[in-house]
């Protein structure tokens, strides 16, 4: 019988160990803050993480129903905690229980492994936010009448789907930043996630932040669609490299969602929150409809947009150069090699059959008499 190798643990709280058991350790904090219900005590402490807070209720009749609308305030830091911990513990099962035994399956690079977790990753996150989003939108009518957009600011009062909806998306993009070092990120990859994980952070917190969450909601949707093409369709070319035609539907969609974006940008900053300003910036009351506010928030918007159109447009430049790389047919070089060819004599060189050389001697060796 042949001995069994013992692979050995790593230390106890090292780099490794760290990795490998960091959803066992968020998992069993996050059912320290549920068990924290169960007591008297500690239940007016951990209801702060689990539930939405700052709620408002309005009641218009007796015999009306009373409506519930909910506020953002300092509390909602603990609440987006709780929900990161939430976001981990999903990663870690989609990671091991999904992607892991497709990967085994398809035998990838190391450089198509670390794209494909991340698109797998990143497909489930938009399949989830394009359809939750795309549920609240119809819910409130936003689709049918844009000028919701802007009427009635400050929307400083949301209803629970609106609410809880910014606190997931916050809790999960703030998830990412310790993903990069937790799933072990290519050092070459970790500049060009960190770009669009910040950039998601400050616009959907700006969003939710400047009472601009209908604005959000509406430029979300969209966008998630269009990225859940892309990543959904380098899933597939990973599997079949031949499967390419998503990506054509991605491009055209991505300069469709672009254009929409900046038109309802120009639209909401530029017309609808400019006619309807009221004075007086006050945090407050959630008021931050000014001119330099508003300035801000579309520069922000169209230099992300023109960013993303910049990559996107060297990406497109970077395809079509290697396909016509590809198109264009490999010339064999043959080399022949040359055989070593007689000299011929000058033909008036010749007289009578006979060779003779320019200064008349005889081409034919005297033998010296030896005396």
């Amino acid at each position: 019988m042949g001995l069994r190798r013992k692979t050995k643990s790593p230390a106890v709280l090292s780099h490794e160990f760290v990795i490998q058991n960091h959803a066992d350790a968020v998992s069993c904090l996050a059912m320290g803050l549920l068990l924290g219900l169960m007591f008297e005590v500690t239940a007016k402490y951990v209801i702060i993480f689990i539930t939405v807070q700052y709620n408002v209720t309005y009641t218009t009749d007796d015999k009306s129903e009373p409506i519930h609308f909910y506020e953002y305030g300092v509390k909602d830091m603990a609440t987006i905690f709780f929900y990161m911990l939430i976001a981990i513990i999903i990663h870690a099962v989609i990671q091991e229980y999904i992607l892991d035994k497709i990967n085994r399956r398809l035998h990838l690079s190391k450089t198509k492994h670390s794209k494909f977790n991340e698109s797998g990753q990143l497909a489930f996150f938009y399949l989830f936010s394009f359809a939750w989003g795309a549920s609240i939108l119809t819910a409130e009518e936003f689709l049918t009448n844009p000028t919701l957009l802007w009427k009635d600011y400050p929307h400083s009062r949301m209803f629970f789907e609106v609410k809880f909806f910014y606190v997931c998306q916050i809790a999960y993009w703030l998830h990412a930043l310790p993903e990069l070092y937790l799933q072990k990120i290519r050092k070459e990859d970790i500049p060009r996630q960190l770009y669009y994980i910040c950039l998601y952070i400050a616009h959907i917190s700006g969003a939710y932040v400047l009472n601009l969450q209908r604005l959000g909601l509406m430029l979300l949707v969209p966008h998630y669609l269009v990225e859940l093409i892309f990543h959904a369709s380098r899933l597939f070319y990973f599997s079949d490299e031949n499967k390419q035609k998503g990506f054509t539907l991605w491009a055209l969609l991505f300069v469709m969602a672009r254009l929409l974006t900046l038109t309802l940008s120009v639209l909401t900053f530029g017309f609808g929150l400019a006619r309807v300003e009221t004075p007086g910036f006050s945090i407050a009351d959630g008021n931050f409809n000014i001119l330099t506010v508003r300035i801000s928030c579309l520069a922000a918007i169209c230099l992300t947009q023109a960013w993303m159109m910049w990559k996107f447009i060297n990406f497109q430049l970077k395809k079509w150069r290697e396909h016509i790389q590809n198109q264009i047919p490999k010339k064999k070089i043959t080399i022949t090699k040359s055989r070593p060819t007689k000299k011929e004599p000058n033909r008036a060189n010749f007289a009578n059959g006979a060779v003779k050389l320019e200064d008349g001697a005889s081409p034919r060796t005297r033998k010296s008499k030896v005396l």
